[in-house]
């Protein structure tokens, strides 16, 4: 299954990246090879300054070895060994009315000390992050989605949906960090579902990605922009910033494993505004988004 899943994940890196390239029409996605010392190694891919991009990325890896004492603890486990692979992509536009993206599918393996694998499991999800909304594009990409999740089980798209409304929850902020997706973790065989079932459901997702995102940035990368809507997007990227370093737990493993700094930070926006108790105006645009990730609603 790890060798399928990692096969899997390059192929859909290649996707990915160059879907993304014609979208932006300017910019390409530079490419590093970078090892891990204590085992694997990964291929990252970077877009800046962009037409439409502004900064993303889109990475894969593979690790193993030794699970590190901190992470033993994080998974109550003992004295184990572990490999785990994965795509994490977060794409920054340049224009405040197209919205941020996530997303990341990822298998995981634990091995006693003889080899023999002990635990596996998949998880992940997409979601979405806009600074001014546009109903029809919610609606979009949560259809999207579902359309995904029913192909392999009717439960899946409202159960993943609420998982994730809890997860990208920003609580010193009491706030969603956006208007949210699919988050799934700790995916594992049952006497229902297998982990091969598991990872037709996982690869369903992911080759949903372009077309849960791509119509989106079509829709909206042309529309004219003022200064304050660049100010208001990069007041709420400094949102986005808090979560992924208070919260995320993907970044959590990437620093307790020694994994590659410039890879796990590449999420991070180039241009973000901590403004003194910032209040949009009553009524306006970016009050209504305000509202909205104070109290997360169903799209479709």
């Amino acid at each position: 299954m790890k060798n399928k899943f990692y096969q899997y994940i390059q192929q859909l890196q290649d996707t990915i990246t160059s879907g993304l390239e014609a979208v932006d029409g300017t910019a390409k996605f530079r490419e590093d090879i970078w090892e891990r010392a204590e085992g694997g190694g990964g291929r990252t891919r970077v877009i800046e300054n962009g037409s439409v991009f502004e900064k993303g990325g889109v990475n894969i890896s593979a690790v193993h070895g030794p699970l590190p004492p901190a992470m033993q603890a994080y998974f109550k486990v003992g004295d184990v060994d572990f490999f785990a692979c994965g795509l994490s992509l977060v794409i920054h536009p340049k224009n405040p009315f197209v919205p941020t993206v996530h997303a990341n599918w990822r298998y995981f393996e634990m091995y006693d000390k003889q080899g023999n694998v002990v635990d596996s499991w998949f998880g992940g999800g997409q979601d979405l992050t806009p600074y001014y909304l546009f109903d029809e594009d919610a609606k979009h990409f949560h259809q999207t989605c579902k359309t995904a999740c029913d192909k392999h089980n009717p439960d899946f798209y409202a159960k993943f949906k609420k998982q994730c409304d809890e997860y990208f929850w920003n609580a010193h902020r009491d706030e969603a960090r956006g208007i949210g997706g699919l988050f799934f973790d700790h995916c594992k065989a049952s006497e229902n579902f297998s982990i091969d079932n598991w990872y037709d459901f996982v690869t369903e997702v992911g080759n949903s990605f372009l077309q849960a995102y791509v119509p989106i940035v079509e829709r909206r990368k042309d529309i004219p922009y003022n200064e304050e809507n660049r100010t208001w997007q990069e007041i709420r990227r400094g949102r986005y910033v808090e979560f992924n370093l208070v919260h995320d737990k993907g970044t959590l493993f990437g620093l307790k494993t020694n994994g590659r700094m410039e890879s796990i930070l590449m999420s991070l926006p180039p241009h973000v505004q901590w403004v003194y108790d910032h209040h949009p105006a009553a009524g306006s645009e970016e009050e209504r988004l305000i509202k909205i990730l104070a109290n997360p609603i169903d799209w479709v």
